[in-house]
């Protein structure tokens, strides 16, 4: 996999005075930045900021996809730097934005979600949500405080096995008691149903500006 130097950023909106809370949503294998922008006018949060980071590495197969990391190797091939490029990146968010961490949601799908669960779990976010997504290393947050999760994920979902979503739970419940997960009667989607669960967690981790 070719070396890239930083994350490509896609904005759909400019930033305006009444955003003072950021959602970034991070893509699956294969998708890019523009593949979750329409999510920014669905979930209608107007506090918001909505940010589509494009992984850094070319997909294998698809000629205008990314990914977070190479799924056909058995090494994972690229995940230690997109970690350290996305990490680097969310850490380095409020001096461009002015927003805090502390009001800041990651979200990901599929991939995108076992990436916001790798940098995420020990960061100081609002909240992280993971839409059909799974856990790909064994957290050591013994001494984190760990920000709320949603986990959705679909009943039928032929790509991220119901079982990964689960096995994810159970992990994770042990460091946040008050994990939430959800299973609904999909794929590997993002539905409207699963659009309105998501907003309204965002809505609930929504602290009132001081």
């Amino acid at each position: 996999m070719s070396v890239p130097s930083a994350l490509t950023i896609y904005a759909p909106f400019p930033q305006e005075p009444h955003h003072h809370h950021l959602l970034i949503l991070l893509h699956g294998w294969g998708a890019d930045a523009d593949d979750l922008a329409p999510l920014a006018q669905s979930l209608d949060l107007p506090s918001y900021h909505f940010l589509f980071p494009s992984a850094p590495f070319p997909h294998p197969h698809v000629s205008q996809g990314k990914a977070w990391y190479a799924l056909e190797s058995q090494d994972e091939s690229g995940l230690a730097l997109s970690r350290q490029l996305l990490r680097q990146w969310l850490l380095g968010l409020e001096s461009t934005t002015g927003i805090p961490l502390q009001r800041t949601i990651l979200a990901g799908f599929s991939q995108g979600a076992a990436m916001a669960l790798d940098v995420g779990l020990d960061l100081p976010l609002a909240g992280i949500c993971i839409l059909s997504g799974y856990l790909h290393f064994q957290p050591d947050v013994r001494n984190a405080t760990i920000p709320p999760i949603l986990i959705i994920h679909g009943r039928q979902d032929g790509v991220v096995p119901i079982g990964a979503a689960r096995q994810a739970r159970d992990i994770l419940h042990q460091f946040q008691p008050a994990l939430e997960y959800e299973e609904f009667d999909m794929g590997h989607e993002i539905p409207s149903s699963v659009v309105t669960r998501l907003q309204t967690f965002v809505q609930q981790q929504t602290a009132p500006l001081s």
